[in-house]
């Protein structure tokens, strides 16, 4: 495992300072689940956006719109 050197304020090193209180070995095994928490979050708010603008962009094209339709309603069932 790789190591790194941080600063964190004061808050932070208390906050880290109980985690045997929610359940991990170490500070290190904390700090990484925090990460891994804040990478998905950022990940899934990528995806939420991306999925907006192209629900928008579906919205606004009215051609794309009909023929996905036109798609759906000869689907076979």
């Amino acid at each position: 495992m790789l190591q790194a050197k941080f600063s964190v304020k004061e808050s932070q090193a208390l906050f880290l300072s109980k985690y045997k209180a929610f359940g991990f070995k170490d500070k290190s095994a904390m700090l990484r689940a925090a990460l891994d928490t804040f990478k998905h979050t950022l990940e899934n708010d990528q995806l939420e956006r991306s999925a907006d603008l192209y629900a928008a962009l579906y919205a606004e094209d009215g051609e794309r719109n009909a023929l996905t339709e036109s798609a759906v309603t000869e689907w076979p069932e």
